[in-house]
């Protein structure tokens, strides 16, 4: 039976939602929707990506993996128009490694003023 490992960002939702930043299960590591924190909240969409994907770069190392071991990605953007932004930051973390990823525009999110969330997955070894 594989060990489980709970990865913690010490964000405000994790203990009141009940979940953690990534969970790392044998060589499989799920990292949560991660939105840029607060200190981003006038941030564009570019900035707000760009800050996510250092938490989820954290979160990763956290469970001894880095960027070049995500197979996949999903992003979610409020205002579809923020594609090119977001996609610059995505293409600067993962141009060499390429992952399978999607990319949706949804309503709304916690916060009225994020503009992106991105979850990643990734297989070590």
């Amino acid at each position: 039976m594989s060990t489980r490992q709970n990865i913690s960002s010490g964000g405000a939702y994790e203990s009141v939602f009940g979940y953690s930043r990534a969970v790392k299960v044998g060589n499989h590591i799920h990292v949560s929707g991660t939105c840029a924190p607060p200190s981003h909240e006038k941030a564009d969409a570019y900035e707000q990506a760009k800050a996510a994907l250092a938490t989820i770069e954290k979160a990763l190392k956290e469970a001894g993996a880095g960027f070049a071991d995500v197979v996949r990605t999903v992003v979610y953007l409020r205002d579809i128009n923020d594609a090119d932004g977001v996609a610059k930051a995505h293409l600067e973390a993962f141009d060499a490694i390429r992952p399978a990823s999607t990319l949706v525009q949804i309503d709304s999110m916690i916060r009225t003023w994020q503009k992106v969330e991105i979850e990643a997955y990734a297989i070590t070894g």
